[in-house]
C-alpha cells in the first residue's frame, strides 16, 4: 500500500482543489439561485474527485487517514472557532444613532483593524460586520465598504499580534517570540493601514455625495451608542483566552482520534469553544437574535466549502511540503536561503500560496522551507521571517479564501443584501488596489 506521500504525486493531484475554486468562483455569477440551493452538493461532487483517484491510487486506508487528519487536526478547529465566534458576535448589537459618513465608516475601519490585533481578525470580523453593515443600510452602495473591511479589518489588522492571524499564531507555535511579531510586523502594517484609509476616505466620500438625498433619510436626534449583548462580548474573551492557551500550555500529551493524535491543549481548547457556543445560544434566545438579524445560512454555507477546500487541498500542501522532492520543486525548492537577497521572492511566493491556499498552512510550509528553526529565522534570517509573515497576513487578502474570515464576511454581507464582487471580480479589485503597496512594501522592507 503506497503512502500518502507529496513526493509522489504529479500536479494533475491539484485538479479538485482548483476545480473546486474555479466552481466558487463562476457558478454564483452564472447560476445564482442554483447555487445557493446546491453548495452541498458541489461540495461533494469534487471531494469525490479527490477521494475516488485517491482510494484506487493508495487504497482506502490511507486515503481515510488523509481526510481524517484534514478534518480533524486542520477543519474542525477552523470550523469551531469561525462559528462559535460567528454565534458570539451575532448575540451583540449596537444601539443608538450609527452615522454612514465617509469620517465614520472610516472610524470604525480603524477600529476594527487595531482591534483584530487583540481579539484576531476572526474575531474583529464577527464582532464588527453587522453594526457596520447596519450604520450603512440606507446606502445603495456598499461593496466597496465591504471589500476594505475584508482587507484591513479581516487581514490586515491581524499583522500586530500572534493573536491577531491564525498564520502569526502558528509561528509563535513553533517558537517565534510573541513581541518579535509586534516588534517586526508594526512598521509593514502602518505602511499598508494609512495609506488604505486614506484611499477609503476618498472613494466613499466620492459614493456618498453621489446617494440621492432620498437614500439617507434625516435620522433625526442622535442618540448615545450603546451595546445589548455584554455577556456576549465576555464570551468572546473567553474564545480569545482558550486561543492562547494553546500556545502557553503545552503539556506533549495527545490523545488519538481515529488514528490522529491530537494535542491535549488543542482538545481542551476546542471544548471551551464550543462550549462558548452553547453557553452564548442560551444567553441569548431566538427572539433577540431574530431581531438582532442572526441567521445560520453564511456559517452552514461556509462549512460546506471549507470542509471539500480543506479535503481537495491535502495533496496540493503535500506537494509543496515535499519542497524540493515535489512537483513543485520550481516554485519553493529554493527558499531555504535565509538571505535578505531572497526576501522578496520569499514575500511574493508565500504572499501568492496564500492567496490560493490558506494562509495558515502557506506560512507552515515556507516556514520549514526557510529551515523551520525559530531562533535562526527571529536572528539571522529575521528578514525572511518578515517576508514569510507579512505575505502570509497581508495577501490573504487578495481573493475571498486567502484568509478564513473573508468568506464569512462576504456570506453575512450577501445575506443582508450587498451585492458583492464575484471571486474573480473580487481579486481582481483587491490586487489592483494592493499591489502598489506591495511594491512599496518590498522596496522598503525586502
Amino acid at each position: 500500500m503506497m503512502p500518502f506521500d507529496g513526493r509522489a504525486l504529479s500536479l494533475w493531484w491539484g485538479v479538485p482543489f482548483f476545480g473546486l475554486l474555479l466552481t466558487i468562483a463562476l457558478l454564483p455569477q452564472l447560476r445564482p439561485q442554483w447555487w445557493h440551493r446546491s453548495v452541498g452538493k458541489v461540495a461533494v461532487v469534487w471531494v469525490l474527485a479527490f477521494l475516488v483517484p485517491g482510494v484506487w491510487r493508495f487504497g482506502v486506508s490511507v486515503t481515510a487517514d488523509r481526510v481524517f487528519h484534514v478534518l480533524l487536526i486542520d477543519f474542525l478547529p477552523f470550523l469551531t472557532l469561525m462559528g462559535t465566534l460567528y454565534i458570539v458576535a451575532g448575540g451583540v448589537r449596537v444601539t443608538g444613532t450609527l452615522r454612514d459618513t465617509p469620517a465614520a465608516n472610516t472610524r470604525l475601519l480603524a477600529v476594527g483593524t487595531g482591534l483584530a490585533g487583540l481579539i484576531g481578525t476572526a474575531g474583529a470580523a464577527m464582532l464588527l460586520i453587522r453594526p457596520f453593515l447596519q450604520a450603512n443600510r440606507a446606502r445603495r452602495h456598499r461593496a466597496h465598504l465591504v471589500g476594505f473591511f475584508i482587507i484591513l479589518v479581516a487581514n490586515v489588522g491581524g499583522a500586530l499580534t500572534p493573536l491577531g492571524d491564525p498564520p502569526l499564531f502558528l509561528g509563535f507555535l513553533q517558537g517565534v517570540d510573541f513581541f518579535w511579531t509586534v516588534r517586526h510586523m508594526a512598521a509593514p502594517m502602518a505602511l499598508l493601514v494609512l495609506p488604505l484609509l486614506g484611499v477609503f476616505f476618498v472613494i466613499d466620500r466620492w459614493w456618498y455625495r453621489r446617494e440621492p438625498p432620498a437614500v439617507r433619510p434625516d435620522p433625526g436626534p442622535t442618540v448615545p451608542l450603546g451595546l445589548e449583548g455584554w455577556g456576549n462580548l465576555a464570551l468572546l474573551g473567553v474564545v480569545v483566552s482558550a486561543v492562547l492557551f494553546q500556545g502557553v500550555w503545552r503539556p506533549g500529551v495527545a490523545v488519538a482520534i481515529l488514528g490522529q493524535p491530537i494535542p491535549l491543549q488543542t482538545l481542551i481548547a476546542e471544548a471551551v469553544t464550543a462550549a462558548v457556543a452553547l453557553a452564548s445560544l442560551g444567553l441569548t434566545g431566538r427572539a433577540q437574535r431574530r431581531r438582532m438579524g442572526f441567521r445560520w445560512t453564511p456559517v452552514v454555507d461556509v462549512a460546506k466549502l471549507f470542509s471539500a477546500v480543506f479535503i481537495t487541498m491535502a495533496p496540493v500542501l503535500a506537494i509543496l511540503q515535499a519542497g524540493s522532492a515535489g512537483a513543485a520543486a520550481g516554485l519553493i525548492g529554493s527558499l531555504d536561503g535565509g538571505g535578505a537577497g531572497d526576501a522578496a521572492r520569499v514575500f511574493w511566493t508565500t504572499g501568492l500560496l496564500s492567496s490560493i491556499l490558506d494562509n495558515a498552512p502557506t506560512y507552515l510550509v515556507l516556514f520549514n522551507a526557510a529551515g523551520g528553526d525559530a531562533h535562526t529565522l527571529m536572528t539571522e534570517g529575521a528578514v525572511t521571517l518578515l517576508a514569510i509573515s507579512a505575505g502570509a497576513v497581508f495577501m490573504g487578502a487578495n481573493t475571498y479564501i486567502g484568509n478564513a474570515p473573508n468568506f464569512m464576511v462576504k456570506a453575512i454581507a450577501e445575506e443582508q443584501g450587498v451585492a458583492m464582487p464575484g471571486f474573480f471580480g473580487y481579486g481582481l479589485w483587491s490586487v489592483v488596489l494592493l499591489l502598489p503597496l506591495y511594491g512599496l512594501l518590498t522596496v522598503v522592507f525586502f
